[in-house]
């Protein structure tokens, strides 16, 4: 049976499938609807994308979609370790701006579903991480929202200094969480 833990978010749960190995190896079943449904996660996924960071210290985030193009995202690491945060952003939440942070890797074998509602976003912690994750809606330029990854207002606890961190030109200029588009 699939673990569910809630986080200090409740909505934000790590999922931990379970693995089955052998002298050959091993086999798990990393997502079934059945299985998730029966667990309280009953999301349809429409979407599966993959992302490789050469480096480690490689930032991406923090983004999300805003509705009606909003997603729920399930990410696991097939190859790595990424230490992967989730802030509230529902204006009308009691933990509107509030973050949490996760370790993520193929060592653990565990996920994070990050609902909607939430900005998105990791660091990986060893080079060549690959991170593969599931989105409950397609990618909507339109939609595409970011805030800034090191923002006072959040205050994240990042496992590195910024300063050796890698960006993206886009994440780098995202705008504070003052100025952000949220929900609500």
């Amino acid at each position: 049976m699939v673990e569910v833990r809630s986080l200090a978010l409740p909505e934000v749960l790590e999922i931990t499938p379970p693995k089955f190995g052998d002298n050959r190896g091993f086999f798990s079943e990393t997502y079934n609807a059945e299985k998730f449904a029966a667990a309280g996660i009953d999301l349809v996924f429409v979407q599966d994308n993959h992302s490789l960071s050469a480096a480690e210290g490689v930032l991406r985030g923090l983004h999300y979609q805003l509705p009606p193009r909003a997603q729920d995202k399930l990410v696991r690491v097939v190859k790595g370790a990424i230490f992967d945060i989730a802030v509230d952003i529902r204006r009308s939440s009691p933990t509107f701006g509030r973050w949490v942070g996760l370790e993520v890797s193929a060592a653990k074998w565990n996920q994070i579903l990050v609902p909607k509602g939430f900005a998105h976003g990791f660091l990986t912690l060893e080079p060549d991480t690959e991170v593969v994750y599931k989105v409950t809606d397609v990618y909507s330029p339109e939609h595409d929202r970011g805030i800034r990854f090191d923002d006072v207002d959040i205050g994240i606890d990042w496992p590195l200094e910024p300063v050796s961190m890698q960006l993206s030109d886009k994440d780098r200029n995202a705008p504070g969480f003052a100025e952000a588009q949220v929900f609500g």
